[in-house]
């Protein structure tokens, strides 16, 4: 079974909702979610922020997190709770990150993405260091994703 199917499944058996909130993967994680038929059930949205406004004005990010840039653990964690809090969901999970093949610093490199889970029983966030290549580092930052979701949802 792949990971988007085990976590709907999840999902459902244990009458939980979803949301995402993501960027640099651009839309990719809902997709991969929305994939599996019957994801409506569970699934309730996503948003794309891919510039820190957005961040900010709809996921509520706090300001002196976004001052550094929008790639960093705090970013994620505070994308996941606000993604979870604005669609009302037991479940958030965000990705931040550079995908590359341009657009990083010495502080954060091509490939460096932060992915976080958040729900009320509890919350996690892990650290990629990717290759580089952008699609690679997508794929990667989703997959990690789903297995954190199926991880957080197992526990409840």
């Amino acid at each position: 079974m792949r990971p988007e199917e085990r976590l709907g499944s999840l999902l459902a058996k244990k009458g939980l909702t979803l949301s995402v909130a993501e960027s640099c993967t651009g839309g990719l994680l809902g997709a991969r979610i929305t994939d599996v038929p019957g994801s409506s059930a569970t699934f309730r949205g996503g948003v794309i922020a891919y510039q820190n406004e957005v961040k900010e004005r709809l996921l509520r990010v706090p300001a002196q997190l976004l001052e550094g840039g929008g790639v960093s653990e705090g970013v994620a964690r505070a994308m996941a709770r606000g993604c979870r809090e604005l669609f009302s969901t037991d479940v958030g999970v965000s990705i931040t990150g550079i995908a590359g093949p341009g657009g990083g610093t010495r502080e954060t490199p091509v490939g460096l993405v932060f992915v976080a889970v958040d729900s009320a029983w509890g919350d996690r966030s892990e650290r990629i260091a990717g290759s580089g290549d952008r699609a690679a580092n997508r794929e990667e930052a989703v997959r990690l994703a789903l297995e954190m979701a199926i991880a957080l949802v197992e526990e409840r």
